[in-house]
């Protein structure tokens, strides 16, 4: 299990790689949802999306050790974004195996960082499984998206952040794809200040935690559906769902409907440019998704890399 120790480790590894991003309150939004709302904007951290404090951590954990052949990654974007964008920084190849259908602006992001790209399916375990034999095969590190000590307490500097900055708050929310996020941000959060709730935020039709928390056991779901592609993962990992299931108070389902709305409230309000994944957390919170009523409250607003086009056609909708 990930610990606040491995987390305050992970903040020192990466301090000066990455943004301390900030936070922003909404008056409109807080008085629409009825919460004293804050919004940590990891859409402003380096390469567009948190994950770049997870890869980080990863690889300059890998390269204290010792050097580096290439590394390889699986992932729907942001991941591989973030593993292209630190590997290019250390001089280390780097290929990422990304869905046949991922965004065209991730596709480039991490072309433009000196990727490699290699197309694999739609499923989230076709591009892991794909990944882990080519690293295999090649004798590169294998970074996975989600499912690692040092991924995971790279994503929970994110919580030590926020007590930071939101010295009242009283509920966290966070958007979950394979769990690493909210299992490193939990943790932190937690074993600092465990009188702070915490929830996870998934889409109705990519929710396996959910189930697998239901069942008390990792369950895959059949199918995915929903337009946050950062979130399509089909089950937990290994790592992840034991500390979700230890320390997190509740899961919590939203809508594609209401993901898109969020975006559009986030975008004409706060100005930021959010991608449906991002909005996911946030849109809990507006459309009342909450079972206890909090005073003060904060949503991670994970990644805001989308398509100009994509963009254009949902907040059209």
């Amino acid at each position: 299990m990930v610990t606040k120790k491995d987390i305050i480790g992970a903040r020192e590894a990466i301090k000066d790689k990455v943004h301390y991003t900030p936070v922003f309150h909404s008056t409109i939004l807080s008085k629409q949802c009825g919460y004293n709302l804050y919004m940590k904007a990891e859409n402003l951290q380096k390469t567009g999306s948190f994950k770049i404090r997870g890869a980080t951590n990863r690889l300059t954990n890998a390269l204290n050790e010792g050097s580096l052949p290439g590394v390889i990654t699986a992932s729907s974007g942001n991941h591989g974004q973030a593993v292209a964008y630190v590997a290019q920084k250390a001089k280390v190849p780097c290929t990422v195996v990304m869905p046949e259908n991922a965004p065209q602006a991730k596709i480039d992001a991490a072309k433009n960082y000196g990727a490699e790209i290699i197309f694999c399916g739609t499923t989230s375990q076709e591009r892991l499984d794909k990944a882990q034999k080519l690293a295999n095969e090649k004798g590169h590190l294998y970074i996975p998206p989600y499912d690692h000590p040092h991924i995971i307490a790279g994503q929970g500097t994110i919580g030590l952040e926020i007590l930071e900055q939101v010295s009242d708050v009283q509920a966290v929310l966070v958007p979950i794809g394979g769990g690493g996020l909210l299992s490193g941000i939990v943790t932190a959060i937690k074993e600092s200040a465990p009188q702070v709730k915490v929830y996870g935020v998934e889409p109705q039709f990519s929710n396996s935690m959910y189930i697998s928390l239901q069942e008390g056991k990792i369950t895959a779901r059949d199918t995915i559906d929903t337009i946050a592609d950062g979130l399509r993962s089909k089950q937990p990992g290994d790592l992840t769902f034991p500390i979700v299931k230890k320390y997190v108070d509740d899961i919590l389902l939203v809508t594609d409907e209401e993901i898109i709305k969020t975006m559009k409230l986030i975008m004409q309000y706060q100005k930021l440019v959010v991608e449906p994944s991002g909005a996911t957390a946030t849109a809990a919170v507006l459309f009342n998704k909450l079972p206890s009523k909090y005073k003060t409250v904060t949503s991670i607003i994970s990644g805001g890399n989308i398509d100009f086009s994509r963009l254009a056609s949902l907040i059209t909708q």
